[in-house]
């Protein structure tokens, strides 16, 4: 039985890849983070004897080292980090750690137990920033946060780790990719959230930032795939994935609440409180290597994601509202 350790599993895309390779036979290890309160709901619903979690944390080098000692994985998924953009610029130094450093923590703990395992990493198209689309594996880089600069220290140490220690590790430039699990403060849950909330009476405003920044979004479970398959070549290779379709906040708000309905325009206002101190205006991915290389191609794409997600909220809400 193979065994993987996934860092960040009890965030959206940990628990999907959590999911997927317990579907494929694998021993399912886990990092969660020791905090006061439970934050597990993405996972509780998987009921495993080969899911196994551990308390943790990105910042503990010593503790990571033991887990990685303990845990024997063949395959190491590090998607643990601070990814709220915006929150990046509240708190720049933790995100530097966890993201940054957290990554070159983990690359350590598996360089010196000598285990032979295969890593990855979950970098981001946040790191392209300024860099004209479509963008791909040999487009510049241009962070324009503190998150984006933090990912791109962890995206070229893992490089590094490769070419100077001969480690099987990669890195998943992934452009945006959302589900139902999206956290509530990310702008694609805002909107579905939003337009459900309107949609059933229980608000009757939504307030967003930027609706002309234009973003690349797939759907995470189709992701998570791609994750895998990276770990499964015969060489180590990093790779962009992406649907190579672009969207602005605005065309996901209209298709989000079209789908219940009402028109977007009655509903959302703007608030500068939460435009980013450096906006990254476009990003677009180019997946053609992916589509090459690995076999992987989108299959969701915004406006089926946009409705997807509004149906989801809508459950969910009306669930509460019986309860």
């Amino acid at each position: 039985m193979r065994r993987a350790f996934i860092t960040g599993i009890t965030g959206q895309d940990g628990s999907y890849l959590c999911e997927f390779l317990l579907a494929k036979g694998y021993e399912v290890h886990g990092l969660v983070r020791r905090s006061s309160t439970m934050n597990r709901g993405r996972i509780d619903h998987i009921s495993s004897p080969d899911l196994h979690l551990h308390y943790g944390d990105l910042n503990d080098g010593s503790g990571l080292a033991r887990l990685v000692s303990d845990i024997g994985p063949h395959e190491v998924y590090n998607l643990g980090a601070q990814s709220h953009v915006r929150v990046s610029f509240d708190m720049p130094e933790y995100t530097a750690s966890t993201d940054g450093i957290g990554t070159l923590r983990l690359l350590e703990a598996i360089r010196a137990s000598g285990h032979d395992c295969r890593f990855y990493q979950a970098s981001t198209s946040e790191m392209f920033g300024q860099a004209p689309p479509p963008q791909t594996e040999e487009s510049r880089f241009h962070p324009r946060s503190p998150y984006g600069a933090a990912k791109l220290y962890a995206h070229w140490v893992t490089v590094n780790y490769r070419e100077a220690y001969d480690l099987y590790a990669v890195s998943g430039i992934l452009f945006n990719h959302e589900s139902p699990r999206r956290g509530e403060n990310f702008v694609t849950r805002k909107i579905t959230l939003g337009a459900a909330s309107v949609a059933l009476g229980i608000t009757d405003r939504l307030r967003l930032g930027n609706l002309e920044a234009v973003r690349d979004w797939g759907y995470a479970p189709e992701y998570v795939e791609g994750m895998w398959q990276m770990l499964q070549q015969d060489e180590p290779d990093d790779f962009v994935l992406a649907t190579g379709q672009g969207r602005t906040v605005r065309d996901f708000c209209r298709e989000a609440f079209a789908h219940v309905g009402l028109n977007w325009e009655d509903h959302v206002s703007y608030d500068a409180h939460y435009e980013r101190p450096s906006e990254v205006h476009v990003l677009i991915g180019d997946p053609s290597k992916a589509a090459e290389k690995l076999g992987w191609t989108a299959r969701t794409h915004a406006d089926d994601l946009a409705r997807l997600m509004v149906e989801a909220d809508m459950e969910q809400l009306k669930r509460l509202l019986e309860s």
